[in-house]
């Protein structure tokens, strides 16, 4: 078992996580939870393996991505239910698997040869596809669309995958270079509340 797919399974659990936290602020019950934390879990790479004609899809060639997010669901439901969190908790893991998500991606597609920009964006459908699904699902504004830099970190990251595997750096190391500059974007968007700039139109 690589580390590769060890990052993409635990992937899986840390979105599905997050959905349910986001999922519990709209008071589903453990169904509705589940499927919120599936689709969330699976979402994005579904959507990535469709565009890249990798079939059948990852979680149906292997259905322990099925049970990771199910079981993540299923324990942060209860955990949930007998703790206080945060309102902007679900935040935290969200950017973390935003980050695992990316490397994934953007490694999927270098593997199969794709280039570099393709590799790049595979890396951002993969990291928010997922929690664009997540969002529509709890009635919310997708997240990507309504808060501090969010697609622009993973777009980050996935070139900054691309350039390190291209320079012969091993696969862990950038794994894990790229996965902390992503977090450290996204939670420094977060805490000082950094913003692309934005379109203002004035209609007479």
């Amino acid at each position: 078992m690589n580390l590769f797919y060890l990052i993409d399974i635990f992937a899986v659990a840390v979105c599905a996580i997050t959905a349910t936290l986001e999922a519990g602020r709209k008071e589903m019950d453990l169904f509705g939870v589940l499927v919120v934390g599936l689709v969330s879990g699976v979402g994005g790479g579904t959507v990535r393996d469709l565009l890249l004609g990798r079939l059948p899809v990852f979680w149906v060639a292997d259905e322990t991505y099925v049970v990771s997010a199910l079981s993540a669901g299923t324990a942060s439901f209860f955990i949930a239910r007998r703790m206080h969190l945060p309102a902007n908790f679900f935040l935290i893991p969200d950017a973390i698997g935003m980050a695992l998500f990316t490397v994934i991606g953007t490694g999927i597609a270098l593997q199969l040869g794709f280039s570099w920009l393709i590799a790049a964006l595979m890396g951002v459908v993969t990291a928010v596809c997922g929690g664009i699904i997540r969002d529509i699902l709890c009635n919310e504004i997708p997240l990507i669309f309504r808060t501090e830099i969010y697609a622009t970190a993973s777009l980050a990251g996935a070139l900054l995958m691309v350039a390190l595997s291209r320079s012969g750096v091993s696969y862990n190391i950038a794994s894990i270079a790229v996965m902390l500059v992503i977090v450290a974007i996204r939670l420094s968007a977060i805490r000082w509340h950094i913003h692309l700039p934005k379109l203002k139109t004035k209609i007479d």
